[in-house]
C-alpha cells in the first residue's frame, strides 16, 4: 500500500516450489513464511533452487537477478549484505556487492547492515565502481542507526535528481546498478553508540556457537532481537517502509524522466 500510493506497482521476488515469482499474492507470501526448509538464495543458488522445485526467498544479488529479467529498475530492501566483520580471517564478503557492479539495478537500502564492517563494505563498492548515494544527509546510513560515522560518497535530495543521475549513467553506457542510502527515521531509529554495545555481544555469541557462512546473518540479527528485547525489529519494519516510499517516488520518477 506504501508504494502504490506513491504511484508505483509493488512486486515481491521469490522463488516457490521451483517457480521464480516477480510478484506474490497474500497467501504466496504466507507460503513463503511458513516454509520451514526455504533456501537463502543469491546468484550461486538461484538456478539450483528453480532446477530442483525449491523454495526460498533472495538475497538483494538474487533480487537485482530477477528484477533485471523482468524489467524493473530499481526495488528496496531493508539493508544490503557486505564485507563482514574479521573478513580478514573469514573472506566472508557478500556476493551483493558484486552483483551491484554488474546489474543495472537501483538498490534502495537503509545502508549496509550495521552487523558488517561498514567501512571495508564502502571500500569494496567503490573498487567495483558503484555509485553509492545517501538520500538526504552526508552521513552514509547504519541500518538501524542514521549515521554510520561515515561520510557518503555521494548525496542527493530528490527522487527526481536520483533519476536523473540514472538516465544519465544509462546514456553514458555505464554499466551495473547504483545504491540508495536511505536513513531510517529519526523517531524509529537506535543510535549507532547503542547498537554497537548490541552487535558486539551478537557477535560474541555466534563465536561461541560456531555459527558461520549464510547463518551468520539470519543468527546475528535474531540474537540482536532478543538482546534489544524487539526494539531492533520495530526498527526493521519503520525502515523497510520508508525505503519502499522512496523506492516508490524514484520509480515514478525514472518512468517520467523516460
Amino acid at each position: 500500500s506504501i508504494i502504490r500510493a506513491e504511484g508505483a506497482v509493488p512486486a515481491t521476488i521469490a522463488v516457490i516450489k521451483g517457480k521464480l515469482h516477480i510478484g506474490l499474492d497474500r497467501e504466496e507470501l504466507h507460503a513463503l513464511a511458513k516454509t520451514p526448509d526455504a533456501m537463502k538464495l543469491s546468484r550461486a543458488d538461484l538456478a539450483f533452487a528453480i532446477s530442483e522445485g525449491r523454495t526460498g526467498a533472495t538475497t538483494v544479488a538474487a533480487t537485482m537477478i530477477a528484477a533485471a529479467r523482468g524489467g524493473i529498475h530499481i526495488f528496496a530492501t531493508g539493508g544490503i549484505g557486505g564485507v563482514h566483520r574479521k573478513a580478514e580471517e573469514s573472506f566472508d564478503i557478500s556476493a551483493d556487492l558484486e552483483e551491484l557492479s554488474r546489474t543495472p539495478v537501483i538498490v534502495v537500502c537503509a545502508g549496509a547492515k550495521a552487523i558488517l564492517d561498514v567501512p571495508k563494505t564502502l571500500e569494496v563498492l567503490e573498487t567495483k565502481g558503484v555509485p553509492v548515494v545517501t538520500y538526504g544527509q552526508d552521513d552514509f546510513p547504519a541500518f538501524w542507526s542514521r549515521s554510520s560515522g561515515l561520510k557518503s560518497p555521494l548525496r542527493l535530495d530528490g527522487a527526481d535528481r536520483i533519476a536523473a543521475f540514472q538516465h544519465m549513467r544509462e546514456k553514458m553506457g555505464i554499466a551495473g546498478g547504483m545504491l540508495i542510502g536511505n536513513p531510517v527515521p529519526e523517531k524509529n531509529e537506535i543510535p549507532s553508540s547503542e547498537m554497537e554495545g548490541y552487535i558486539a555481544e551478537a557477535l560474541s555469541r555466534a563465536d561461541a556457537q560456531g555459527i558461520a557462512g549464510k547463518a551468520v546473518t539470519p543468527f546475528l540479527l535474531a540474537s540482536i532481537f532478543e538482546i534489544t528485547e524487539g526494539r531492533s525489529l520495530t526498527t526493521n519494519i519503520a525502515l523497510v517502509e520508508n525505503n519502499a516510499r522512496l523506492a516508490g517516488k524514484i520509480a515514478v520518477a525514472l518512468a517520467a524522466a523516460g
